[in-house]
């Protein structure tokens, strides 16, 4: 079971990545001159969903897995980012995505809408994309 969900976790991020990728380089074309269609609403759902979804297992997996146990080690800069960065970070882009899919839901002009979502979903992105473990920067991490 732990692997699967290991799994699943590693995978899906690609997939969250790319709707919040998208999401941000459509509101950001659309911010002037777009209007706000049920596509648009669409992607701001499904991309809320999906980093939930991730939130949710990621923490199943940090208890499953005993990050927490870390907390011993922090010195270690490895132990750190699993036991603390990389948990908090992805809560926080999860409460950011949050907070723009319900301000560009609250939004009367299609303008502000576009707004919330580029600003809020840009800045989850970017603390996603520095605390993702990458292989490159973390040892031990994978690309799936």
């Amino acid at each position: 079971m732990e692997s699967i969900l290991k799994h699943a976790h590693s995978g899906m991020r690609w997939f969250a990545l790319g709707l919040l990728i998208y999401a941000v380089v459509n509101a950001i074309m659309k911010k002037k001159n777009g209007t706000y269609t049920d596509n648009d609403k669409l992607v701001s759902i499904l991309t809320l969903s999906l980093v939930h979804l991730q939130v949710v297992i990621g923490f199943v997996l940090y208890f499953i897995e005993g990050k927490y146990k870390l907390f011993s080690q922090m010195s270690d800069s490895v132990s750190r980012m699993y036991a603390l960065e990389h948990p908090l970070t992805m809560l926080i882009a999860a409460v950011l995505v949050t907070i723009g899919h319900s301000k560009s839901k609250k939004a009367a002009e299609d303008g502000k809408k576009f707004k919330h979502t580029y600003v809020f979903f840009g800045l989850a992105l970017f603390l996603i994309l520095i605390r993702i473990p990458w292989p490159f920067l973390t040892p031990g991490a994978a690309w799936f």
